[in-house]
């Protein structure tokens, strides 16, 4: 081993690198013995033995190939460096063990000997850093690879604008879909292809956004295509901030008409069963459903219902009265309900004749002769109409309506998808029109029954008598079982019949029509009190079997006294008492009260007798007049009677009207009455 005095003689002091920041490692000779290695190079690399050929010494560390250099070195003289090599040594400090090194090579004469003068540094750090940096800009180079694909297949337009919100600069995609050049899109032009409905709303939002930093703006409009039609684009922009301050908005912008009208035709089919749930007329019915149409589907719809459902083809003139409609804010209002006339060859027949919808599209306007009804004309000319579907409406196996419905001013004509939707949405209501129109025409019947037993009161001289009939507006209470009665007996008498049978259907009309006549039949068939002639009634309803309900009735004779004056002779079976009304003040006639009509059998009834006085009024009404849910009986009845007081001077027919004009009814009931005035007193 050589020690230090040789490294002496050689002339090169070896312990000046001891204290170097690098690893230093000195050999002599052809074998290249191992002479030095100052403490850092043995602190990486570990303790070697002096003396020994570094191919022994260090044949775990270096390779073959890097032990040749050290004969080129000494055969050359020149130096020889090697950078970044990776070195497997056991770390410092939990360092991981690949470790980078930038060697150097020289040539040195030691005691006589050429020798090899290796330097070490280590680059570790360096290294690392720059991997990491490749790293990063290999994954954001991949990132923005994905971001591009997903651009690509997701997103039509990537847009960015500056603080103030100007478009500086977007994607092929805009002008692609548009038709707009960035020339016409820069800045705000790109508001141009806005639909005009949507562009002040765009504008307003676009502005808040941008004047108060929103996060993340986000706005569906409609935007016009290159081929004209509009299309829905949903956009979300959000700010680019340095140092708090936006330099600028990114903003991609998503074509989603497909999903807009899967969501159109969702909420459309959801709110036509909602407003058509609670309906109870055709008219209602058909009313809320072109409040449904327009505008979410059209600008401007009319219903127009058939006299009767068609079931065969057409031949002739085709009636129809418009019964319901509806138009878009803006737009001139509907026509009025009206019957209007239509020619076999129109496209209204057609429609109805074949089943199935007719659809046109035409200038803003001007839709074809014989296309559209004629009482909608001039209606569609103000509004611009350029496309209307005509659609009939088929329950159970007829066409019982049809509906024209009308896209106006820049809407986009109509299409298949909108006349697939229009029939979609009036098949989920036809099992509850279905429901409608049976019960109308069960309604039909009923009422017609009702109308055809309330007769015209009899011509008595010396009395005037005048009746009122009102039915529910509610369309379930249409038809009910209140009437009333009045005609002359064979002693002279006048007979006055109030009455109301339970229920608001077919059977109660059946079963006032019942009661009515029987009650006539019984009334002429014997000179008897009131209160008599109910209890044979209720003997007769025993006898009824099917009979279950229950009625009220009030029943009276007036008669005159053979001086001159009149009396009353009556009785009340359960239901609202008569009411006496005089210029003085008015008072019910509450005795005698006896129980509901069919309640009892064979049960003797009581009757009463009351003097009517010259001028006065007599009035017997249902307690559709009276009856409030959740009031008193008698709050109704005392608001009765003060009206009637107000009206004692009137004249008989309009005591009556005004009786059913100004007292509040709820509309759940029928409403019936019948009035007798006294004549004045007999001068003495």
């Amino acid at each position: 081993m050589m020690d230090a005095r040789e490294n002496r003689a050689s002339g090169l002091a070896l312990e000046v690198f001891d204290p170097v920041p690098v690893g230093v490692l000195v050999t002599v000779g052809p074998e290249h013995r191992l002479v030095y290695t100052n403490s850092l190079y043995r602190s990486i690399f570990g303790e070697r033995p002096l003396g020994r050929p570094v191919r022994t010494v260090f044949s775990d560390l270096i390779p073959q190939e890097h032990l040749a250099l050290f004969d080129q070195v000494v055969e050359t003289g020149e130096a020889v460096r090697l950078t970044e090599e990776p070195v497997d040594v056991d770390g410092l400090g939990g360092a991981a063990p690949k470790r980078f090194f930038n060697f150097s090579l020289s040539a040195v004469s030691l005691g006589g000997e050429r020798g090899v003068l290796v330097v070490a540094v280590e680059v570790t750090e360096q290294v690392d850093a720059v991997q990491r940096v490749r790293l990063i800009s290999e994954e954001r180079r991949r990132a923005l690879q994905r971001y591009q694909s997903l651009v690509r297949a997701g997103t039509q337009v990537v847009w960015v604008a500056d603080a103030g919100g100007a478009i500086v600069e977007a994607g092929p995609g805009w002008e692609e879909m548009t038709g707009q050049a960035w020339e016409e899109a820069r800045g705000f032009g790109w508001m141009n292809a806005v639909h005009p409905d949507d562009r002040d709303p765009v504008a307003r939002a676009w502005a808040l956004a941008t004047g108060e930093v929103s996060p993340l703006f986000e706005h569906t409009y409609r935007i016009r295509t290159v081929d004209g039609a509009f299309r829905h684009l949903y956009v979300r922009a959000a700010p680019v901030l340095e140092d708090d301050s936006v330099v600028e908005w990114v903003g991609i912008a998503n074509d989603i008409e497909e999903q807009w009208q899967e969501r159109r035709r969702r909420d459309l089919l959801g709110r036509a069963a909602a407003a058509t749930a609670d309906a109870m007329r055709l008219d209602e019915m058909f009313s809320a459903l072109a409040r449904v149409i327009v505008p979410a589907l059209a600008d401007g719809c009319g219903v127009y219902l058939l006299p009767e459902p068609v079931e065969r083809p057409v031949e002739g003139l085709l009636v129809a009265e418009r019964v319901a409609g509806a138009a878009r804010d803006g737009l001139p209002e509907v026509p009025p309900r009206r019957e209007e006339h239509f020619s076999p060859d129109s496209a209204f027949a057609s429609a109805v004749r074949r089943r199935s919808p007719v659809r046109s599209s035409f200038p803003p306007g001007v839709p074809p002769p014989g296309f559209a009804p004629t009482g909608s004309g001039r209606w569609l000319a103000e509004a611009e109409a350029n496309s209307m579907i005509i659609l009939p409406v088929v329950v159970d196996g007829a066409v019982a309506a049809v509906v024209a419905a009308a896209a106006c001013g820049g809407r986009t004509p109509f299409n298949g998808d909108d006349v697939i939707l229009l029939e979609r949405m009036f098949d989920r209501v036809r099992v509850p029109l279905s429901h409608i129109m049976e019960f109308q025409r069960t309604q039909s019947v009923a009422l017609a029954l009702q109308r055809s037993l309330l007769s015209e009161p009899p011509d008595v001289p010396g009395l005037r008598i005048a009746a009122r009939y009102r039915p529910s507006s509610a369309a379930a209470a249409e038809v009910g079982g209140d009437w009333y009665d009045s005609f002359v007996l064979h002693d002279g008498a006048t007979a006055l019949v109030i009455g109301d049978v339970a229920g608001h259907d077919l059977s109660a009309a059946v079963t006032m029509g019942q009661l009515r006549n029987m009650l006539r039949g019984l009334a002429v068939d014997r000179e008897e009190p009131p209160g008599e002639i109910l209890r044979r009634l209720d003997v007769a309803l025993a006898a009824l079997h099917e009979y279950e309900g229950t009625a009220t009735c009030v029943l009276a004779r007036v008669e005159g006294t053979g001086d001159g004056g009149w009396e009353l002779n009556y009785t009340i079976a359960g239901h609202p008492p008569p009411l006496l009304v005089t210029g003085d003040g008015g008072r019910f006639l509450t005795e005698p009260s006896e129980p509901l009509l069919g309640l009892v059998s064979d049960h003797p009834r009581s009757s009463a007798v009351e003097p009517l006085p010259p001028d006065g009024t007599l009035l017997l009404y249902t307690d559709g007049l009276v009856e409030h849910p959740g009031e008193h009986l008698d709050e109704g009845l005392l608001r009765l009677r003060r009206h009637a007081e107000s009206l004692a001077r009137e004249p008989l027919e309009t005591f009556c009207d005004e009786l059913l004009a100004g007292l509040p009814k709820t509309g759940r009931d029928d409403i019936a009455m019948i009035a007798l005035r006294l004549p004045s007193a007999a001068p003495a």
